[in-house]
């Protein structure tokens, strides 16, 4: 099982040089990866409230706010050179799908192929309709989203006509490094979720799951695999982000659940808790190993 940290950055701690720091810091101890979420808005009032935390809100710092996953992973691409990179998630229905396909390419390009294309379909209401597009048939846009930008990262010239994205003859370059792209690994935890990470994931991420959801979780996948007349593919990848109040200790048992890569919350990211945390990471890499 590999270890990787889920990060996500916010101003005023995130500054250019705690950002290249961490990035490094993590490379240096050996973690597989970094994983970031996605928010362009944060409303003070929404529909449904953020599932990741009792209050239903995201914490952020007074005054801060999150940093954009495209700019901050192309810092952290030029400050390493091994760790991996990972959308956690993009929140593809309410991104333009070809300047998505043309950020997450150019990415994987100046990476040297080191993304992993974490995508879902978000939860909030607010931040989709801010952003120009309908709520109620995000997951169908989503689906026809991540065709057009499949088919644009594998094929030299495209024609697409779809329900919402038409166009002929189009060329995107440079293709991503990874083939035939870079592994899309779908987020969410409803059946929807599950048969488009059936349809084209090479992974699922899971946020926020104990050994004992995890499990349930699974079982709802292989479900959908079935349903797919299809058996899990042995390289299919299980990513999982457990509880912030699990202890360290307790972490290999997602090992035991069948779980290819276990990405710790950093949470608070004052340079005190960020030191102390890195240095239980460590410890997680070191047993793992």
């Amino acid at each position: 099982m590999q270890i990787g940290v889920f990060a996500t950055f916010m101003s005023p701690q995130a500054t250019p040089g705690m950002t290249r720091d961490f990035g490094r810091r993590a490379e240096d101890i050996g973690l597989d990866s970094i994983w970031m979420g996605e928010h362009v808005m944060l409303f003070d009032r929404n529909t449904y409230g953020y599932p990741g935390s009792k209050d239903g809100r995201i914490p952020v710092p007074e005054g801060g706010g999150m940093l954009d996953v495209t700019a901050t992973f192309g810092f952290l691409a030029a400050a390493t050179s091994r760790i991996r990179l990972g959308t956690g998630v993009a929140l593809v229905p309410q991104r333009n799908p070809i300047y998505t396909a043309k950020e997450m390419a150019t990415l994987d390009w100046l990476s040297d192929g080191r993304l992993d294309f974490g995508i879902g379909v978000g939860w909030n209401k607010e931040e989709v309709e801010a952003c120009g597009y309908a709520w109620e048939d995000r997951g169908a846009r989503c689906d026809e989203f991540l065709e057009v930008m499949r088919r644009l990262w594998t094929e030299p010239v495209v024609d697409f006509h779809g329900q919402w994205v038409r166009f002929e003859t189009a060329r995107l370059d440079p293709k991503p490094i990874q083939t035939p792209h870079m592994p899309i690994i779908v987020g969410g935890y409803v059946d929807a979720a599950f048969r488009r990470a059936v349809r084209f994931g090479a992974g699922w991420y899971g946020f926020n799951q104990d050994p004992a959801r995890l499990q349930a979780m699974l079982a709802r996948l292989d479900g959908a695999f079935a349903k797919a007349e299809r058996a899990r593919p042995d390289d299919f990848q299980i990513i999982v982000t457990p509880p912030m109040a699990m202890p360290v200790d307790a972490m290999p048992a997602y090992a035991e659940a069948g779980v290819d890569r276990l990405v710790v919350n950093l949470g608070s990211q004052r340079p005190e808790r960020v030191a102390e945390r890195m240095k239980e990471l460590a410890a997680l890499v070191r047993r793992a190993a």
